[in-house]
């Protein structure tokens, strides 16, 4: 009786396609605050798993985590982003848990909504929020400049137009409007609408001001990244 002998190649993957493959991964935290001149991140970056950044001595990073709602405060070492927080080598971080509901569920197109504008007009009461924040203030990540349109559906209040240009928007694509001075109401249910896409979220009945952290205030109209 033969038997037959089987062969399996494996071949490298060339270290260019692993970085391909790491760039092309969802965003999972933002860099909330940074001071330091070698970590090579920038304020309200958004970062994806497996990305390192060095940190000197005396150096801090803080990283919203966008999932888990992790608020990471990292001072000296290597970090390593995970999925949910990170690895820190030869530094030390302090974690903690902060209301955050961002990018858990995406927004709705024209083309996705079809009459639903209607719908939204006539039945209200019917509509879930798409996510909630926790400050008055949020910060939307928006993809295209043009008007940005703010309208509270469950009570009247007046619509907030507002009309952006590339230079009002930070890391190209996000727009904090504490900076515009705009503050919603607390408990209040919204819906946003910018370049063709819109979101309906909520504010916390207990969300003060512009709220403490960048991630407990982000509504995405587009993908993040």
């Amino acid at each position: 009786m033969r038997l037959k002998t089987c062969f399996i190649v494996v071949s490298a993957i060339p270290a260019a396609t692993l970085t391909d493959l790491a760039k092309a991964q969802a965003p999972v935290a933002i860099v909330e605050e940074v001071v330091s001149t070698t970590a090579g991140v920038e304020f309200m970056d958004y970062l994806t798993p497996g990305r390192t950044i060095q940190l000197s001595p005396r150096d801090k990073l803080v990283i919203g985590y966008m999932k888990s709602c992790w608020r990471e405060t990292i001072t000296d070492g290597t970090v390593t982003v995970g999925s949910e927080q990170s690895e820190v080598s030869g530094g030390a971080v302090e974690r903690v848990k902060v209301p955050c509901d961002a990018g858990k569920r995406g927004s709705t197109s024209k083309e996705t909504t079809g009459s639903g504008a209607m719908v939204f007009r006539k039945k209200p009461d019917l509509l879930a929020p798409q996510q909630t924040i926790y400050g008055l203030s949020p910060i939307l990540k928006i993809g295209k400049v043009g008007n940005v349109l703010i309208e509270r559906i469950d009570k009247r209040e007046k619509p907030i137009d507002l009309s952006i240009s590339a230079t009002q928007l930070s890391r190209g694509s996000l727009l904090d409007l504490s900076l515009r001075n705009v503050a919603l109401t607390a408990g209040g249910l919204y819906r946003v609408k910018a370049g063709g896409d819109e979101v309906i979220f909520k504010v916390d009945p207990s969300a003060q001001g512009a709220g403490p952290t960048i991630i407990g205030r982000l509504v995405h109209l587009s993908p993040p990244g």
